[in-house]
């Protein structure tokens, strides 16, 4: 599996770069970190994870905190923790994430 990351301000109409991300999967032992990176100028990250991840529980990390801070913006939300799982590993994961200082949603993306 393969998994992919687009934070976008909603709130401002346009990516929001600068976002830190720490991916976690979840196993006997709780979640274990297995990759971080930070959004690009487009508000993507691709080098979160490495490409052979397998089906199980994970959680996706977005400091959003950081990002507020930085775009002088204060937001209600510190972090975006998204909780995911993974059925079928030969398939690409895109979770994007719509942000705004008070708000937030995810899917599915392709």
């Amino acid at each position: 599996m393969t998994l992919s990351t687009h934070v976008l301000d909603a709130g401002r109409g346009r990516p929001a770069p600068g976002v830190p991300l720490t991916l976690y999967r979840r196993g006997g032992d709780g979640w274990q970190q297995i990759g971080q990176g930070v959004t690009d100028d487009d508000g993507r990250c691709r080098t979160l994870a490495p490409d052979d991840l397998e089906a199980g529980t994970y959680r996706l990390d977005f400091d959003t905190e950081t990002y507020f801070a930085a775009s002088g913006q204060t937001g209600f939300y510190p972090e975006v923790p998204v909780v995911f799982q993974v059925t079928d590993a030969g398939r690409h994961h895109h979770v994007p994430l719509l942000l705004s200082p008070y708000s937030y949603s995810t899917y599915l993306g392709s």
